[in-house]
């Protein structure tokens, strides 16, 4: 059975696992804006995600209630929920994630460890959701007002299921 080089070679090679991608055909990307929150902590709690397109067209939304949870769980709940509708709208896309959510981001960027009990499968659940391209971006509370605005309208009893199941 033949053996690889040695040394690095140009060019492909019988021993590429993954043939090189196509020049032609740019990666899509998707954004995803999530937040969440609770009134009191714990609390009533619920989540909004929107996804949008490279323009800033938004192609699904979701806000929903969660029952009684931590800001932190709602949070995620939302990042998973935003996962999904990319996953839904094109499952080859980049992704970029915006939040307001510090521990979120830096959770899920890997600097910083996810110790909670009761975050942890839900960052699991995100992790498992990752795009194969994934960018994640803390925002001021004022440039999310889009996802805090579906949070609130779930809390206020005016939930917005998802467009494409």
């Amino acid at each position: 059975m033949p053996r690889p080089p040695r040394l690095p070679q140009g060019g492909p090679s019988i021993f590429d696992d993954v043939p090189p991608p196509d020049a032609a055909q740019p990666v899509r990307t998707l954004v995803v804006e999530a937040d969440g929150g609770s009134r009191g902590n714990p609390g009533p709690a619920a989540y909004g995600a929107l996804v949008r397109d490279a323009d800033g067209t938004v192609l699904d939304s979701e806000a929903r209630t969660l029952g009684v949870a931590t800001n932190n769980v709602a949070e995620y709940s939302g990042l998973v929920a935003g996962l999904e509708l990319a996953r839904t709208i094109d499952q080859t896309a980049a992704v970029e994630v915006r939040m307001d959510s510090r521990l979120v981001i830096e959770q899920m960027a890997g600097r910083w460890k996810t110790k909670h009990a009761d975050l942890k499968p839900l960052a699991q659940r995100a992790a498992s959701l990752c795009a194969a391209e994934m960018t994640w971006t803390w925002v001021r509370r004022a440039e999310n007002s889009a996802a805090d605005g579906l949070v609130n309208a779930a809390l206020d009893g005016r939930p917005q299921p998802r467009r494409n199941s």
